[in-house]
Parts: C-alpha cells; structure tokens; sequence
C-alpha cells in the first residue's frame, strides 16, 4: 500500500478580478492526494491553476478556502522540505555556480567546510563539478538548469516542485535533463510535482498524469502511466497516451471557446 505525502481536500484559491469587482477562481474544489516517492505530472490549458497550484504547495500562497496536509499536518508556509524550481532558472547572475549551490546551506548556518563539501557533492551529481567557478553569463541554458537542481539537491527535501523547468531548453537538452532528473529522483526519493505542457514529457516522465482544467471544470482526470522503466521516448503506448490526452485537452479548450 502506497503512503500518501499529500492530500489536498476542497481546495481552492481565488484572486480578485481585473478592476476589483468580484473574485476569479484560479483552483476550485480540487482533492488530489499524491503519494510518497511519487513522479506526478500536471498539464492542461492555459488558465487551469498548475502554477497556482505549485505556489499553494509551496506555502508561497495560501487557500482560499479546503487544506494541504503533508504527513497528516497543515501546510501553513514555504519550508526547506518543499523546494521549487522555475522555468527561468531563479540563479543569481552575481554567484558563481558553487556559490549558488552553497547559498541555502549557508542560510542554515552551517560551518564553511561543510557547505563546500556539500555544494561540491551537488554539483558533481549534476555534472557541474568542473565548472563551479563560473558565473551565470557564461552558462548554456541547460547549465543554468542544472544548477538550479543543484541547489535543490543540497537542500535534501521531501518534495520538489517544478513549474515547466525546461520550457526554454532546446530539445537536446531538454531530453539530457528528463534523464538525469529521472536518475536523481531515483537516487534521492524525492517526491516530484512536474508541471509542463509538453505532453509527450509528461507521459515520459511522471507515474501519474493529472489534467487540470480551469474552473468549474478543474481536475477532469488522472492517468496512470504503468509503463515499466527505463522508458523508450518513442514507445508506441507513450505516443498513444500523449495523443489521447491531447485530445481531451483540445475538445476542452474548443468547447470552452464555443460555450
């Protein structure tokens, strides 16, 4: 029996309108539990809350209304248990990639030595050790990204939250990084919500796929990817079931236009 990290019960999370008359919902009634050492995907049109949900996971934001426990306690705040990676890398331009990396552990007051050896583990997991003295600027995009992870690495959470990590990364890349985060999230169980609108990375990737459309529709299904790994990017089932969700998501989004 698999044990549950998360469970979201009628969760929602409204912001107020443009020119503040009244309120729009951005998640509304969402349950979804996710489940320990879990690989969650979440896609779905534009407007159907897997930012905001990231966020609410996060502790960045907090409910409208409904809970988020993890391990049977409230999520009240961000915590160095749940970590989030963005799309744009979130580095900063004025560290070297050592720097970055030590940066939280440092935050956690640690001693010098310990952080060094630390941030210089992270980096090797990455690949990076060879070029922990160089700044941002002279980074590829997939560098960047790998130092992201580094930093996340270091910190050792629980759960790691992803918002399209590797929208910007050429395809290349893209698919070296879908990899090495596979090897890592092996190696350190981490618990992954990945948020993305490529589906064939989605179904690649994740154990489950949940869709979330925007509200009053909101989560509309969850699909199991019992595909054994490691996983061949152009297996017919995969292909098959990036195709079937991309159906639904466009019969969605063209009733909505219609409605």
């Amino acid at each position: 029996m698999r044990n549950a990290i998360l469970r979201l019960t009628g969760l929602q999370k409204t912001f107020p309108a443009s020119g503040g008359h009244g309120q729009i919902a951005a998640v509304d009634d969402l349950d979804l539990t996710i489940f320990a050492g879990e690989f969650l995907a979440v896609v779905g049109p534009s407007g159907g809350g897997k930012s905001t949900l990231i966020n609410l996971v996060a502790g960045f934001i907090k409910p409208t209304r409904g809970e988020i426990l993890k391990n049977g306690l409230h999520i009240r705040g961000p915590g160095p248990d749940r970590v989030v990676v963005f799309q744009d890398h979130a580095i900063f331009p004025w560290y070297t990639a050592l720097e970055n990396v030590a940066y939280g552990l440092r935050r956690q007051k640690l001693g010098k030595k310990q952080i060094l050896e630390k941030a210089y583990e992270a980096l090797t997991l990455v690949g990076l050790v060879e070029t922990a003295q160089m700044y941002p600027a002279a980074m590829s995009g997939g560098m960047r990204q790998r130092v992201a992870l580094a930093r996340v690495l270091v910190l050792r959470p629980d759960i790691l939250l992803l918002d399209e990590p590797f929208a910007a990364l050429d395809a290349i890349t893209r698919a070296h990084l879908q990899d090495e985060l596979l090897k890592l999230w092996a190696d350190c169980g981490w618990t992954i919500i990945f948020v993305t609108h490529n589906l064939a990375e989605a179904v690649y990737l994740a154990d489950r796929v949940v869709v979330l459309n925007p509200p009053p529709r909101g989560l509309s299904e969850i699909v199991e990817i019992n595909i054994p790994r490691p996983r061949a990017r152009n297996a017919e089932q995969l292909i098959l079931l990036a195709g079937n969700l991309e159906l639904g998501i466009n019969t969605f989004t063209t009733n909505r236009r219609t409605d």
